[in-house]
């Protein structure tokens, strides 16, 4: 089985910044993609940026040149960079990672979500 929790979402005003990270955990092979989404109140779940194994990057169109993903493969750590915020960033942030758990074994996790709010 394999745990993603997440961490240091919050409060911030519009124009700030916010720092969150997904640590994953347990039977890990190798973690081969890993991501991160949100879903804010009535919408539905979307793709804010995801990263590869070799650290390739995408992000969502809204997002780009404020956020900014990476990840520690020694530690199966993700981190996600939230810059020039606002109040459409609203939202529950959650961790996704595409995980090796031995052999043939794949699994597709979620983490639990982390809340990030924007006021104005």
């Amino acid at each position: 089985q394999v745990q993603l929790v997440e961490s240091g979402g919050g409060l911030v005003q519009a124009g700030g910044s916010l720092s969150l990270s997904c640590a994953a955990s347990g039977s890990i092979v190798s973690i081969i993609h890993m991501g991160w989404y949100r879903q804010a109140p009535g919408k539905q779940r979307e793709l804010v940026a995801s990263i590869s194994s070799g650290g390739v990057t995408n992000y969502a169109g809204s997002v780009k040149g404020r956020f900014s993903i990476s990840r520690d493969n020694a530690k199966n750590t993700m981190y996600l960079e939230l810059h020039s915020l606002k109040p459409e960033d609203t939202a529950v942030y959650y961790c996704n990672a595409a995980v090796s758990t031995g052999g043939f074994a794949f699994g597709d996790y979620w983490g639990q979500g982390t809340q990030v709010t924007v006021s104005s």
